[in-house]
């Protein structure tokens, strides 16, 4: 009888630790994965990598070999709050196809997402990028998993070497989960920024993102790359104000970013990304 009290009071808990980072998130749903977007912010809208499938699909159409990644992030370093993510990005001719998933959560609350996807490289300087996106929920309190089906999608534009801008949109169709107790809308967000290459070794990311039931978001970070398979980053976002930080390694097709982000109020949220390439 106290394991089951325990238990139940374990559950409630989480389901009010679950409403408070809705309100210190902004509400934003479409989680993001990959080390390197976390340690930068993820201001990674104009960001061309394996993960872009999770940020701006245009992305993918820089990817030009066979390439896979996972990625695990431990928020706040609660088991329950974790996530697991992975994405496939498969080039073809002059675009690419995407595979992404992740379920974040456990036991009584969990919420998945798969995502399948494809850029083409419109011309020289522009592609675009279209994803159709699954979504399933679990909640302690519901007795059956809700599912809905949006779509998402980007652009991006070199306008030239040094300098790239994005544009990412997610659930124009306003889609939501009918639950119980309500409809449930997943929010419409618009994202737009880019990135700026000093030089071989400094890259500066900036991103704004808005969405329909939240203020706006600055996002920034930097990534340095001391050594020719070292990258050293950090990043800013708020309101509310959070810092982010990492590095990556790369030798030959394998490739390991370690985040970290920390917001005041919750603590840190570790995670760990690793690439390859499969061609």
């Amino acid at each position: 009888m106290v394991r089951v009290i325990l238990d139940k009071i374990k559950i409630w808990g989480l389901v009010v630790l679950l409403i408070l980072l809705s309100n210190f998130s902004q509400g934003i749903d479409n989680l993001s994965a990959g080390g390197r977007s976390m340690a930068l912010s993820h201001a990674s809208v104009s960001i061309s990598d394996t993960w872009a499938g999770f940020h701006n699909q245009a992305g993918l159409s820089g990817i030009s070999r066979l390439s896979a990644g996972f990625y695990f992030e431990s928020k706040f370093g609660i088991d329950e709050l974790s996530m697991a993510a992975s994405s496939v990005v498969m080039p073809a001719g002059r675009g690419a196809f995407g595979i992404s998933l992740y379920q974040f959560g456990k036991g009584a609350f969990r919420e998945n997402k798969v995502g399948l996807a494809y850029a083409h490289q419109l011309s020289e300087k522009w592609s675009a990028g279209l994803q159709l996106d699954y979504f399933a929920q679990r909640f302690p309190e519901n007795e059956n998993t809700a599912n809905i089906v949006t779509f998402e999608g980007g652009i991006l534009f070199r306008t030239s070497e040094k300098l790239h801008l994005g544009a990412h949109v997610f659930n124009p169709a306003k889609s939501g989960f009918d639950l119980p107790s309500g409809r449930q809308e997943l929010p419409l967000t618009f994202r737009t920024g880019g990135k700026y290459s000093f030089d071989k070794s400094v890259l500066v990311v900036f991103e704004v993102e808005k969405g329909n039931d939240y203020p706006t978001i600055i996002k920034s970070g930097i990534e340095f790359l001391p050594a020719k398979n070292l990258a050293i980053r950090i990043g800013a976002s708020g309101k509310p104000v959070k810092f982010t930080g990492g590095f990556g390694y790369s030798t030959g097709r394998f490739t390991a970013d370690f985040a970290f982000g920390y917001h005041g109020n919750l603590g840190y949220s570790p995670s760990l990304s690793v690439q390859f390439d499969l061609q």
